[in-house]
């Protein structure tokens, strides 16, 4: 290595920085509180000062919450627990409360008998919240008196004082996030009122209002149920396999609440919490869960001599497909593998949630034979479609190879080999199909004409999905595989997927059945944003050698008025029934033309939503889809009869 110059900037005890109390947070407030640019920090200040009243509910001694985002843009959270001691602390010669709201690390979380457990997204408390505030204002309620104090950026402004006499008991913080911190500090309502019903499934009886001075609504959570509450809340309209199973136990300090229900679909859904705090990668508490589960079912089987019922040996993902859990413990002193708390990795977890799930499982199987046997169908029906599955993959592979270069004979592929500038066209029908071939830009646009409707995969399992041609010829074009085994995003051919069907009830229905197979099948595709929807013209306007496309109504009458300015005489309007009514070089034009096409890419911005609108529309039962069309007739602005 090159030897340093002594001109080189002196490095000795002076360059040694040290943030003291808050400074660091200020400094460094993505390591405290998370992203300061995309909304996900700012709204962890919320959840980080209910977590305290939550904590209070957790200990028995809070039963109301209010959250409320003020019209000056500040938040207010306030509940009825013990409120913050406002005595001086001995060691430190500062209130208690004053302690906890500027110094990191302090507060009654450390005392193992003031909190049994606690929640904290980071663990880092309400210090933080305040140092990251351009204004905080602290009002306790205790020991007969209302106690208030007001702090800037971390900094007191006034002293801990009694402000006057009071009965009630109970903390309020209202905070404004500072603008030097937040690129915005514009509170999302959807966000808040998503962790506030999933803080009053996990925390049964506890009453959480969230009222928006912004907009004028509220909303009270309060859920008696729990646990299996959230469960048949995820649920949604699926149909049921069996009934809700739940149970709940004590062991070594830790506590363990499960419930879970089978239903109809195919996809896992399964939900992990300690202390309320949501575990996205799971951890020691679901692989113990996961582990007893299909222990439990497989002893089961062999006990009851079922084994004609489900004559392949189940997997972990057999007993899963269906499977709607949500896993909830409370541990004294949690360990995780980062400081966003997103994998548990406390060893003895694992045991305590395997150990009671078992016992009391064991007992449900046992003293309800009709659900055991109504599980077992499911679970057995999922190996055997599991093997089926892997034998339909293994012919579309064997198909692949015999195919030229792997590629369907039906695909017009182009010739650029970089996926980020290549695009798929999926074309309805062998005839704009051939217009597309002819009319595209083969450099950078391939065409795979599907003839028909492709098969509705939401009542479809992977087996028969599989087997169908259509699909079968589309996942050997798109060349990133399918299913939990095979699939890999980053084989994708084509980073554009543009469905381009024609502009009637047809059209719309394949274009329904591709998104709803795409969804279901190859979520990730969807969620990385390369999934388009063409949109062709459904008019043309001519008048002499003019012509002007129009893609809806008030279009086209903007075109019309235009080319009726020397009057009406030699005007035409054509309206595009589908796209095989178009020449290559119209197609192109109008619809391929990267210069002048239109295009929606699909985006999913609430899954759950999502979900459900697929569910109704595509799914088994009649009501719903007919409660939703009931709803929207009147809202149809183009009907194609």
């Amino acid at each position: 290595m090159p030897k340093k110059s002594k001109k080189d900037p002196k490095y000795d005890s002076s360059n040694i920085q040290v943030l003291k109390g808050l400074e660091a947070v200020k400094k460094r407030p993505g390591m405290y509180i998370g992203d300061t640019d995309d909304g996900t920090g700012l709204h962890h200040m919320i959840f980080e000062v209910l977590d305290n009243s939550i904590d209070e509910a957790m200990a028995g001694y809070c039963s109301k919450i209010l959250l409320q985002i003020n019209k000056n843009g500040s938040v207010t959270v306030k509940d009825d627990g013990r409120g913050i001691p406002v005595d001086k602390h001995e060691k430190e010669g500062v209130p208690a409360a004053e302690l906890i709201m500027t110094t990191l690390h302090s507060g009654g979380k450390f005392d193992d008998n003031s909190y049994k457990v606690s929640g904290g997204l980071h663990g880092v408390g309400v210090s933080v919240v305040n140092a990251l505030s351009s204004e905080l204002v602290l009002t306790v309620c205790r020991d007969g008196g209302m106690y208030q104090q007001k702090y800037s950026e971390g900094k007191k402004k006034t002293k801990l004082s009694k402000v006057k006499a009071s009965k009630e008991s109970g903390t309020e913080i209202t905070f404004t996030p500072s603008d030097k911190i937040f690129t915005s500090i514009k509170f999302d309502i959807d966000i808040i009122n998503k962790r506030v019903q999933e803080l009053s499934f996990l925390n049964a009886g506890v009453n959480i209002e969230v009222k928006d001075e912004r907009t004028g609504k509220s909303k009270t959570f309060k859920n008696s149920g729990g646990v299996a509450g959230y469960v048949k809340f995820l649920k949604g309209r699926k149909q049921s396999v069996c009934e809700t199973f739940h149970c709940e136990g004590n062991q070594d300090d830790i506590t363990v609440e499960v419930a879970m229900q089978w239903n109809d679909s195919y996809s896992e859904n399964v939900l992990c919490y300690t202390n309320n705090i949501p575990q996205k990668d799971g951890g020691t508490h679901l692989s113990g869960f996961r582990a007893s589960l299909t222990r439990v079912l497989k002893a089961f089987i062999k006990k009851e001599e079922l084994n004609k019922k489900a004559p392949i040996e189940l997997l972990g993902e057999d007993v899963r497909e269906g499977l709607i859990a949500v896993i909830s413990v409370k541990v004294p002193d949690p360990k995780f593998s980062s400081q966003t708390k997103e994998k548990l990795v406390s060893s003895e977890v694992e045991g305590v949630v395997s150990t009671i799930l078992s016992k009391y499982l064991n007992e449900f199987l046992l003293e309800n034979p009709k659900e055991a046997m109504q599980i077992l169908t499911k679970v057995s029906e999922a190996a055997l479609a599991r093997e089926a599955a892997r034998k339909a993959r293994e012919m579309t592979r064997r198909k692949g190879v015999l195919e030229v270069a792997g590629l369907p004979g039906k695909l017009a592929d182009c010739q650029e080999k970089d996926p980020t500038l290549s695009e798929l066209y999926l074309v309805e029908g062998d005839s704009a199909g051939g217009s597309a071939k002819q009319g595209r830009n083969r450099q950078n646009q391939a065409i795979l004409p599907l003839k028909g409707k492709i098969l509705n995969v939401e009542k479809a399992r992977i087996d028969k999905v599989l087997s169908s041609q259509e699909i079968g010829t589309m996942v050997t074009a798109l060349g990133c595989g399918i299913g939990r085994d095979d699939f890999d995003i980053s084989k994708l051919r084509y980073h554009r997927i543009i469905i381009m069907t024609d502009a009637d009830v047809d059209g719309s229905h394949i274009r329904t059945l591709l998104l709803t197979f795409f969804y279901r099948q190859m979520f990730e595709i969807v969620e990385s944003g390369h999934i388009y929807i063409a949109m062709p013209p459904l008019y043309k306007i001519t008048k002499g050698k003019t012509a002007l496309y129009s893609s809806n109504e008030a279009e086209k009458e903007s075109h019309v008025k235009e080319l009726s300015k020397g009057g009406t005489k030699g005007l035409e309007v054509q309206r595009y029934k589908g796209l095989g009514e178009m020449n290559p070089d119209q197609l192109w034009s109008t619809t391929m033309d990267p210069d002048n096409r239109r295009m929606m890419q699909v985006t999913i911005k609430d899954a759950k939503e999502a979900d459900d609108a697929f569910e109704v529309l595509m799914g088994d039962q009649v009501e719903p889809r007919r409660e939703f069309l009931d709803a929207n007739a009147l809202s149809v602005s183009n009907l194609d009869i």
